[in-house]
């Protein structure tokens, strides 16, 4: 809510002193559908998961049980499914994607648990994860310059330019997306 004489423009709210304006720094937000649907049930990239201490697996994991339960994930989340970080962090470990999405399947469909899925992916997992290297790649991944000028592209499409220096990497910036980082 803007307080008496303030206007709202390009993001920033304004306080009008006469003739003059003068900005206040309100962080943007991204612009409601402009990355697509969004899916705030996933977790965190930044989420370990129980069994191995891997960033990102348990959102990998997630995707695989939505499209099982769901049939597909939404669009904006489909074009990188058992692709980019999900691929990744599978190659890291020496498994393919689909790999891992049966073992979900075949879980959630045997009405199995975590605790059944878990002990099938560390069946299928190297006996060392090497979770300390993982999760150091995951949280740089954005960080070179041409991540950093992806970051920013992606930003600028959300509408969210200014906040460029504040995503530093690719989790950030699903945080973001997804509503965990205001």
């Amino acid at each position: 809510m803007l307080a008496s004489g303030q206007a709202w423009w390009g993001g920033e709210a304004l306080t009008c002193l006469g003739q003059f304006a003068e900005t206040s720094s309100v962080p943007s937000k991204p612009i409601p559908g402009s990355t697509g649907e969004v899916l705030t049930c996933l977790p965190s990239p930044y989420v370990p998961h129980p069994a191995t201490g891997l960033l990102y697996l348990p959102r990998f994991l997630a995707k695989c049980r939505y499209v099982k339960e769901h049939g597909a994930l939404p669009k904006s989340y489909a074009r990188n499914f058992k692709r980019g970080i999900d691929r990744f962090l599978c190659f890291h470990l020496g498994v393919e994607p689909d790999a891992v999405e049966k073992i979900v399947h075949d879980c959630v469909e045997a009405g199995l648990g975590d605790a059944e899925r878990d002990r099938r992916l560390l069946a299928l997992f190297p006996a060392d994860v090497r979770a300390a290297k993982w999760n150091r790649e995951l949280v740089q991944k954005g960080m070179t310059p041409a991540g950093r000028e992806f970051l920013k592209e992606a930003l600028a499409a959300m509408g969210c330019a200014d906040r460029a220096d504040e995503i530093k990497s690719v989790p950030d910036l699903i945080d973001f997306d997804e509503g965990r980082i205001e």
